[in-house]
């Protein structure tokens, strides 16, 4: 079986952006599932994911079906 390398950086930009909007979108959401399933994932890494989950419990993070944050925010601007 083949090894899929993470793209470096894919998880700190995924946490930083979900934490700047409060969003975590699909395309978010397969980075991080590709993440979680690869065998080398760095402990940082998969702290940081934990993190970001702990936020999507508590509420502080909205999970949405949306594929990229940046079509939402037009979306909501469009409607005000």
């Amino acid at each position: 079986m083949s090894h899929l390398q993470n793209l470096p950086g894919a998880i700190s930009e995924i946490v930083a952006s979900s934490a700047d909007d409060g969003i975590l979108t699909l395309t978010d959401r397969y980075g991080l599932m590709a993440a979680i399933l690869d065998e080398f994932l760095e402990q940082e890494e998969e702290e940081a994911i934990n993190r970001l989950l702990r936020r999507v419990v508590r509420g502080r993070i909205k999970v949405t079906n949306q594929i990229s944050s940046d079509y939402l925010s037009k979306q909501m601007t469009r409607s005000h």
